[in-house]
């Protein structure tokens, strides 16, 4: 699998808007004038793996956290946008289904999709032997971490002891990635990390570009984005690390991973998931072979 990530298209970071020397993703927007979805076709085979509940419904419901740029994040008008958000629309289409964004806190999303309020989750989701344990995941990406600091201030990810960190509250940098740092440093005697987590990615990337925290922690296509939108404020702190699985959640008891997988398989096939990616520049992530629970089957 390809494990390193190119820079954002130039085109995403003309589009961003700098306030005052820092992000703002609020009113960003790039690819949603191009979204596929028209121009796919329907995969019966797929389609005949659908719960009857979902097909009769003639809609996907997504839920989605777009906090978390390029991946999922807003346009100006507050829609979801963003590579991740063009896969989920592309999936419903392969399904013949209307995709309904349900948008969430990324906390809620999977609770949302055990308690059938949304049909699948797509945000950005790490596949852990965790989580797995409340969902099952439909692999379609894999994506690093990367660190950044601001522009002239050197931060080792690797030696980062008592320094401070900003996450994005939730995601795996935040409850797993700098906690296991962190570990580490106290047990060899030194200072620990402080991780400061924030709602928003946009929040965090503000946090380095101010100088609040010393460095932040995301994933590699997240914190490539945000160094292009900085304008020059931001520098990555090493190469990526610690690739692993993206995956879609999906209710154990619905009957629709099945479905899911064999959707987003076509996509891959038929050309428009490899599309979705170079749109957006962040193809090095892409895989061959849509899976189900990769994190547990090592």
């Amino acid at each position: 699998m390809r494990t390193r990530f190119v820079a954002v298209p130039a085109a995403l970071a003309a589009a961003a808007l700098l306030l005052t020397g820092c992000v703002d993703n609020s009113s960003t927007g790039t690819g949603s004038s191009s979204a596929p979805e028209a121009s796919i076709a329907v995969d019966e085979a797929a389609v005949a793996l659908l719960p009857d509940d979902v097909k009769e419904s003639g809609t996907l419901v997504v839920g989605i956290d777009p906090t978390y740029p390029p991946n999922e994040f807003k346009d100006a008008d507050g829609n979801p946008i963003g590579w991740g958000a063009e896969i989920a629309s592309a999936l419903a289409a392969k399904l013949g289904l209307e995709v309904e964004f349900q948008v969430s806190k990324f906390d809620n999303i999977i609770p949302s999709v055990k308690g059938a309020k949304a049909d699948i989750g797509v945000s950005s989701f790490t596949d852990t032997v965790e989580r797995e344990q409340q969902v099952d995941f439909v692999n379609y990406y894999e994506a690093g971490i990367m660190w950044a600091s601001a522009a002239g201030n050197d931060v080792d990810p690797d030696n980062a002891c008592g320094l401070k960190v900003a996450v994005q509250a939730t995601t795996y940098e935040d409850t797993d990635e700098v906690p296991a740092k962190s570990d580490a440093c106290v047990a060899a005697g030194k200072p620990a990390i402080e991780k400061v987590p924030f709602d928003t990615q946009e929040a965090a990337t503000n946090a380095v570009a101010l100088g609040q925290v010393d460095a932040l922690s995301a994933d590699s296509p997240v914190t490539l984005y945000a160094i292009e939108q900085t304008d020059g404020k931001l520098q990555a702190a090493g190469e990526s690390f610690d690739v692993a699985p993206y995956g879609i959640a999906v209710a154990k008891d619905r009957g629709l991973t099945e479905a899911i997988q064999a959707a987003m398989q076509s996509l891959v096939d038929d050309g428009t998931y490899a599309d979705i990616l170079d749109e957006w520049g962040v193809a090095d992530g892409g895989i061959d072979e849509i899976t189900i629970n990769a994190a547990s089957k090592g």
